[in-house]
């Protein structure tokens, strides 16, 4: 990359959103914008990306259905846009979201509901295994 082509992406404010890079796909990661918890991470392709911008709600690319992918649209949990924050080489996303719903994971606690996040387990570093975060069980 040319030096001024890496300053006009590090330092201008037009969006030059780098799909291309990373084969059509960029990370993004789901932030509660209150709390400031990670809820999930997901991939984008701006076909998402655009969709995401149209309708306020967090859309993905899912990568095992091959398919794009709003997150809530059969649980009802969707993640409302509150804004994007978009990485110095513009090659990865964080949606800062409402949560409009009990949870985003799939899985589900003790009491039967979606998990809030997908980031319910810590690794122990001193026992070398998973534990649940507390009140994540």
């Amino acid at each position: 990359m040319e030096n001024s082509s890496k300053v006009a992406l590090e330092e201008e404010l037009v969006p030059q959103l780098q799909f291309e890079k990373r084969g059509g796909l960029l990370p993004v990661v789901a932030q509660e914008f209150d709390t400031g918890q990670i809820l999930m991470i997901g991939y984008a392709n701006k076909e998402a990306f655009e969709y995401t911008l149209k309708s306020k709600k967090a859309t993905f690319w899912s990568t095992s259905r091959n398919e794009l992918w709003t997150k809530g649209e059969t649980s009802g949990n969707y993640l409302k846009i509150i804004k994007i924050m978009v990485d110095c080489d513009q090659d990865a996303i964080i949606y800062q979201v409402k949560l409009m719903g009990g949870g985003v994971c799939h899985t589900f606690n003790q009491e039967g509901e979606n998990r809030k996040a997908c980031f319910y387990r810590s690794y122990d570093l001193e026992e070398n295994k998973l534990q649940f975060i507390d009140g994540m069980e």
